[in-house]
């Protein structure tokens, strides 16, 4: 067997890169790189019963020599007896058109149509010719720009992208293998002008940097592809421990909300603290690209987040976290929401109750609770936060059910004169979100009596005299209340 089918085939064992009898889409530009690539594939092809569909797009760049390439790149598939794709775009139209940077313009039409030869033709994986020249650029590049270990593992072998998976089965062979494979074997391809143009920084990457870098370590690209592929392993497992950490801290609903208690993110590593306000940001955003990793910005904006969460003072913060997310810290409570951004309140609207008979039941969906009313006997020697005992006689009747107004005060057990109800909220470390929605106990002239869960009045306390006791007990919602 090739000593090149053997790599091939030990590297696809290795990362489980295809299995037998699938159809993988082969992206081939026409160059080295990837005509190479459609003949290792090919010659394995027989023995591993894969179904091949070279695919190659021409970007409408270079006039004549593109469509060289295309008619180069078809006749060397015809010649392997591969099925052959092509589409020729108007890429400068498109630019103009949408104003977007021409590679990313590039990269999102090239890869729609390897999405639809791959859809047509029932392929699972589309393989590109990705080498270890590239990934040591990429590495490289990413380090001048600034990144973090992330961003170390270069390109990956393989990654999920719709409904297939892309892989890069070159990923450890150099461009010099390549073009000796290419001599050896008698392999036509085309050298694209534009690669020698200092137009874009991987070109001058290649042309310029590398050379003169090399000089004080000529195994440069070596070591570059050895660091990436440490990297790379240590990225997965570091990603696999924040997805354990997101699935058993975090309540999150996708593309609407996270949760998670200041003290749970404070228990973790600073490395997966991190990773794991980074994962809850690009679980929620709007923005189709997420974080991208190392950039300085998203890095300044994740260490802001930490910082306020993890921080003593002030217990409640808000910012914007990007991609249409904000940030709250409200005590020990921290919350992305998504959408439009939001004001500390909830705007909860308006809600209230009335309380018709001494035994009733009330349900207040807003506070997500129901409240249970009995005449008792005698008032009860404990009666806990969530239950509260009143001396009816004293009470002015109707009683309502409702969320805070403004101005509401209560008189306070122990306490001289009232309290503003929002003073009280801020006192109990209520969340700023949460204020709105809690239900309020008020008699007939709108006194506050009881807050479930929180504070009771001074008012209508029961005592040896108290001849006819109203009980009221808080319960979730729900919850058997016979």
């Amino acid at each position: 067997m090739d000593e090149w089918v053997k790599r091939l085939l030990a590297f696809k064992n290795e990362h489980e890169l295809w299995r037998e009898g699938e159809c993988i889409v082969a992206a081939v530009s026409g160059g080295p790189d990837s005509m190479v690539m459609l003949h290792l594939l090919h010659a394995i092809s027989g023995a591993e019963q894969l179904r091949l569909v070279a695919a190659h797009v021409d970007h409408g760049f270079r006039g004549r020599e593109s469509a060289a390439e295309a008619e180069l790149v078809r006749a060397f598939a015809a010649k392997l007896g591969i099925t052959f794709e092509a589409i020729t775009l108007d890429m400068p139209s498109f630019i103009e058109e949408t104003g977007m940077n021409g590679q990313q313009a590039s990269r999102i039409k090239r890869y729609e149509f390897l999405h639809e030869v791959a859809r047509r033709h029932g392929a699972s994986r589309i393989a590109l010719a990705h080498h270890a020249d590239d990934q040591a650029e990429t590495v490289l590049m990413r380090l001048l720009r600034g990144t973090g270990t992330g961003g170390l593992a270069g390109i990956s072998v393989k990654r999920r992208d719709k409904n297939v998976e892309l892989i890069r089965p070159l990923l450890r062979i150099n461009k010099a293998e390549l073009t000796a494979y290419a001599a050896i074997h008698s392999i036509p391809y085309a050298i694209d002008s534009s690669n020698e143009k200092r137009d874009y920084f991987r070109n001058e990457l290649r042309l310029d940097v590398m050379p003169y870098l090399e000089q004080y370590n000529p195994q440069l690209g070596a070591s570059l592809n050895r660091l990436a592929e440490i990297a790379s392993a240590e990225d997965q497992w570091m990603q696999e421990e924040t997805q354990r950490a997101f699935d058993r801290l975090a309540a999150c609903k996708a593309g609407s909300f996270c949760e998670l208690r200041r003290a749970d993110l404070a228990s973790l590593p600073i490395a997966l603290q991190r990773r794991l306000i980074k994962l809850i940001l690009n679980y929620l955003s709007m923005e189709t690209a997420g974080l991208t990793p190392g950039d300085k910005a998203d890095f300044e904006r994740i260490e802001a987040i930490r910082h306020a969460a993890l921080a003593l003072s002030p217990t409640t913060w808000q910012t914007d976290a990007g991609g249409g997310i904000r940030f709250y810290r409200e005590y020990d409570r921290l919350r992305w929401l998504t959408g439009e951004p939001h004001s500390r309140k909830s705007n909860w609207p308006p809600y209230a109750y009335t309380i018709e008979a001494m035994d009733d039941v009330v349900d207040v969906p807003e506070g997500g609770l129901s409240l249970r009313l009995t005449n008792a006997v005698a008032a009860a020697d404990e009666r806990g936060r969530y239950c509260a005992d009143f001396d009816a006689g004293q009470l002015l009747f109707p009683l309502t059910v409702r969320n805070r107004r403004p101005g509401d005060r209560m008189s306070v057990v122990g306490l001289n004169g009232t309290k503003k109800v929002q003073d009280m909220f801020v006192d109990l470390k209520i969340p700023p979100s949460e204020r709105d929605r809690m239900p309020l106990l008020v008699d007939a002239a709108g006194q506050v009596l009881w807050i479930p869960g929180a504070r009771r009045s001074a008012i209508a306390l029961t005592d040896a005299r108290t001849a006819n006791v109203l009980r009221i007990q808080a319960v979730p919602r729900n919850t058997n209340l016979e």
